[in-house]
């Protein structure tokens, strides 16, 4: 089942895997492909942060949590540390992709899945964050002792 972005805004589904099932169509169409890695089976709250996926710039974290924008677990209502759970690192075609739960210290409520990426792309490395909590954030940087993009033109 297929919805035109109109569609998906004017819409009310009778189920929330109908409405995540036109979401991620809408993700996969409009948008570049590190924002649409979405786990469909992932519980993330949107009601434990302040602001769902707020754009970090470069900054990529492998591990640890952004906690400027946790508010607090919206199931037991506390706002202490937020663990780390269910962490896994797999290499798929020469890239590293790291996933891990944000996880309620108190209750075990999952408050949002983790993903970060990294990779090695002819003379840059590559690097991804996408996360309710964290954000969204990419990052190149050159292999190179300097890097070409940063030198000043000659003429």
């Amino acid at each position: 089942m297929f919805y035109s972005s109109n569609e998906v805004q004017e819409a009310s589904f009778s189920t929330e895997e109908e409405c995540l099932l036109a979401v991620y169509y809408l993700l996969t169409v409009f948008l570049s492909p590190i924002y649409f890695l979405i786990c469909l089976d992932a519980k993330m709250c949107n009601d434990c942060v302040q602001k769902e996926y707020p754009d970090r710039g470069n900054t990529c974290l492998e591990n640890g949590s952004y906690l400027m924008n946790y508010l607090s677990c919206a199931s037991c209502h506390q706002r202490d540390f937020v663990l780390i759970s269910n962490k896994a690192t797999e290499d798929e075609d020469g890239e590293e992709i790291v996933t891990y739960d944000h996880v309620c210290k108190n209750c075990d409520h999952v408050i949002a899945r983790h993903e970060y990426t990294f990779s090695v792309d002819d003379e840059y490395q590559e690097y991804t964050m996408l996360c309710m909590l964290c954000g969204k954030a990419e990052d190149s940087i050159s292999v190179l002792p300097d890097d070409p993009r940063q030198s000043a033109p000659l003429f």
